[in-house]
């Protein structure tokens, strides 16, 4: 076995009725015997210990799921099992229902490999349509407003035709006209009472002498050296003549 170089290199098969010299053996990981290439599985080297290490699933009939059969337990009970958990039905079709590409005439069934989803519209195509132009993409969507309120009326005014949206649109608008009316009371009140301080229609600079009104201080002072200028001068003169007896 081997050659005089390397004599430990390859080994005979374990079937009796083979024991074919290989290089490359396999070993049965169940009964660690060495085998050729060709009784290397299970089956055909009649493993003794590869049974309770078997994988056996069944497909539900009922809602298309696999289920596992345990090792040395009746299939009847792990069955019953089974449809007393977790079997539903309603998973029946969308299981095995096979996704197709949404464009008109294409047959392509959708699979994990040739998926592409569109990064405008958001929906799955065949790698043949997977541009836009190609299953007529109707682009992004457009996004929402940047005020909510501007966004709520739209959505309001989309939904007229139900009862319930036509009386809330209705409130809302009825409160709306109301706060304007308020708004628009406030400012003329603003803009008058402005108008009023500034224009001279209130009076509110007092002459000490008469009691003469008037709307500003320029206006009180040209009256005071217009008509009491003499007054008050004549009333300085005699003061001081007093006052330096």
């Amino acid at each position: 076995m081997g050659t005089p170089a390397f004599p430990n290199l390859g080994k005979h098969c374990s079937v009796e009725d083979c024991k074919q010299i290989d290089f490359l053996p396999f070993t049965c990981d169940r009964c660690n015997e060495v085998f050729c290439l060709q009784h290397r599985s299970y089956t055909t080297h009649q493993c003794p210990v590869a049974n309770p290490h078997d994988v056996t699933v069944v497909i539900c009939p009922l809602c298309a799921k696999s289920v596992r059969l345990i090792p040395n337990q009746d299939p009847n009970i792990t069955w019953e099992t089974h449809c007393n958990t977790d079997c539903d039905p309603s998973n029946y079709q969308k299981a095995t229902t096979k996704r197709r590409c949404p464009v008109r005439g294409c047959k392509e069934t959708l699979t994990f490999s040739n998926t592409i989803k569109c990064k405008d519209c958001l929906i799955d195509h065949c790698l043949k349509h997977r541009f836009g132009p190609d299953h007529k993409c109707p682009g992004p969507k457009k996004p929402e407003s940047a005020f909510p309120f501007v966004g709520m009326l739209s959505r309001s005014q989309k939904n007229t035709n139900s009862n319930n949206s036509s009386s809330w649109w209705n409130t809302i608008r009825a409160s709306a006209e109301a706060s304007m009316q308020k708004l628009t009371i406030a400012t003329n009140q603003a803009f008058s009472t402005g108008a009023s301080s500034s224009g001279g229609g209130a009076l509110v600079e007092q002459c000490t002498q008469c009691n003469a009104r008037f709307a500003n201080v320029s206006a009180l002072i040209e009256h005071a050296e217009r008509t009491h200028g003499k007054n008050s001068r004549a009333q300085k003169i005699t003061t001081n003549e007093e006052f330096c007896r």
